[in-house]
């Protein structure tokens, strides 16, 4: 069974879909939210395996803030963006969120349950103008030359943070250095290993080496 939270703020909106959720067989909604942080509230209680987050929500959290924080708290859980915006600022903002799919509101019903099952078994799902755009884009940067580099979508935090484990530095003396707490430097390095791929210190210290991070005064 798929456990699933809406988050949206429009309450006819939570309605219709719960009222179509909750007839397929193997979908149950869990809660529902009306915005970003009662979402999160609503997710660490209920554990849900997906999040059916709307983007824009005026009276509280929007959307891809909630879905960048929920998926610090809870990465397993999948966040499956529904939204009216067919924007490709909005869904390259959604992915670097973490969200496992993009649906919108304007798809088919068939559409909608088929991207729930996609995302709750694990896939990624994007609608199918969406993947065609992302594909267009792959293929015009590797045309220009340009670096797809995962190194490129670590923030300027994650980089030092990554360069500092790999020097041998333990998490209370990066935090001393970089005048942040502990658990923002451990949410900070298991974030970066997430998107470089990265298991183990070794894993991290040869990656860092590669990169010519180890820079020692």
């Amino acid at each position: 069974m798929i456990n699933i939270i809406i988050v949206d703020d429009h309450a006819m909106v939570r309605s219709g879909l719960r009222m179509l959720l909750s007839a397929a067989p193997d979908i149950e909604v869990a809660a529902e939210a009306s915005e970003g942080d009662e979402g999160i509230r609503m997710a660490l209680e209920h554990q849900p395996n997906v999040v059916l987050m709307d983007l824009s929500m005026p009276h509280g959290k929007d959307g891809l803030t909630a879905a960048t924080e929920l998926k610090q708290q809870l990465p397993d859980v999948a966040v499956l963006i529904l939204t009216m915006h067919d924007d490709d600022e909005y869904l390259f903002r959604a992915i670097h969120a973490g969200a496992a799919g993009y649906v919108l509101k304007s798809a088919p019903h068939e559409e909608l349950l088929t991207a729930i099952r996609t995302v709750a078994g694990g896939d990624a799902y994007l609608y199918p103008t969406a993947t065609k755009r992302l594909m267009n884009e792959y293929v015009e940067q590797m045309r220009r030359g340009e670096s797809t580099d995962l190194f490129d979508g670590l923030s300027e935090r994650e980089k030092e943070v990554l360069s500092l484990t790999a020097m041998g530095y333990a998490n209370k003396e990066i935090a001393e250095q970089l005048v942040i707490s502990v658990k923002t430097v451990e949410t900070h390095k298991s974030n970066l290993m997430e998107k470089l791929g990265l298991k183990t210190r070794p894993e991290l210290i040869k990656y860092a080496m590669k990169k010519g991070l180890l820079q020692f005064e």
